[in-house]
């Protein structure tokens, strides 16, 4: 199964997916240290390929030898890019007459402001080497808390903004869009229509948030349907919950995707947070409407002051995770992963305490 992830978080199924302030970094930062495990000893083999390169040196004059040569490195994944990924149609007919070439590929990889993208990812990203040794750190801790993980290939692309950050193909590929990962004022975001409270996703540091909540949302969709606010929030917290277990030297502001004020804003009102939800009886709220703004990212959170993040949900879930955690020590992650307790006894039994 194939799970695809865009780079704003929302999740689409298939059958084939910082800006911040040094005080919030230092105590994000502090949080994310504690009972770090040491984890230089696990052995972690993580294949990489630059299909973005691979692509950019292909002769458009003579592509069908071009691909085939690529379909021998890329068995199933270059189809799937070309076609799924990409919708160019070419399902597997390499000749240079094919109308999936001559009107999709070619002009994609000849046309000037793609040009222009590839261009600017190979100046942005010479190399992945710091990325490459992030995800490898992260795949360590993802082996150390589940020993018989099979790490991915990580095959990096460009989709032409499309926004796909990062997705999962099968079980055995992760895609990274570095074209997703600019930086926010890459001044051809604006014109895809990406908005700038998306700004901290769109950086380099955010690749390695990105690649993990993509494999974590494969084993653990989110799921909205007939379930109330607080369900969703403890959902998000949980894959935070993850998030921080595997990148534990990656600070908060880059982890949930705030900016540094935003941070600081939640940090310092947390009690006001969560009383708005619980005075308002939002928690127990199903109509999606009314609710997603919490939950999904955005400007800012409906009802409260202009300096709260979007997505507020997910640091309130986080916080009440972090504290169930706190009161059940024995408990593994594995086993509070594949917990279905009910939203309202979670909550309780976390006996959280807004500070």
């Amino acid at each position: 199964m194939l799970y695809l992830v865009r780079v704003s978080g929302k999740l689409v199924a298939s059958c084939l997916c910082g800006i911040f302030i040094m005080s919030a970094l230092f105590v994000s930062s502090c949080n994310n240290a504690d009972k770090i495990p040491d984890v230089s000893a696990i052995k972690v083999e993580m294949r990489t390929q630059n299909l973005e390169q691979d692509l950019a040196m292909l002769d458009t004059n003579n592509l069908a030898a071009g691909l085939v040569q690529l379909r021998n490195k890329y068995p199933d994944f270059l189809n799937f890019y070309l076609d799924t990924l990409m919708g160019f149609s070419i399902h597997n007919n390499y000749s240079d007459t094919t109308s999936g070439i001559r009107l999709g590929l070619r002009l994609f990889l000849t046309n000037k402001d793609y040009r222009g993208l590839f261009d600017t990812v190979a100046k942005y990203y010479p190399n992945t080497k710091d990325v490459d040794a992030k995800l490898e750190s992260g795949f360590k801790f993802v082996k150390y808390y589940y020993p018989d993980y099979k790490v991915p290939e990580v095959i990096y692309l460009v989709s032409g903004l499309n926004n796909w950050g990062a997705f999962t193909f099968g079980r055995e590929i992760v895609g990274v869009g570095l074209d997703m990962f600019l930086g926010g004022q890459y001044p051809f975001y604006r014109s895809v229509g990406l908005p700038d409270y998306l700004n901290p996703h769109l950086c380099r540091a955010y690749i390695p948030v990105a690649v993990f909540s993509t494999v974590y949302q494969g084993q653990h969709p989110f799921m909205t349907g007939d379930r109330p606010l607080l369900d969703m929030m403890i959902q998000k917290g949980k894959e935070q919950y993850f998030l921080h277990k595997v990148l534990p030297h990656v600070d908060d502001t880059t982890l949930f995707g705030y900016n540094g004020n935003q941070l600081e804003w939640c940090n310092n009102s947390e009690a006001m947070i969560y009383n708005f939800f619980a005075t308002r009886n939002l928690f127990y709220e199903k109509e999606f409407d009314k609710i997603m703004r919490y939950v999904n990212d955005g400007p800012n959170s409906t009802g409260m002051p202009a300096q709260s993040p979007g997505n507020i949900g997910t640091w309130l879930g986080y916080k009440i995770v972090n504290a169930y955690m706190q009161q059940h020590p024995k408990l593994t992650m594995q086993e509070l992963l594949a917990s279905k307790d009910d939203a309202q006894a979670f909550l309780e039994a976390s006996k959280y305490k807004p500070r």
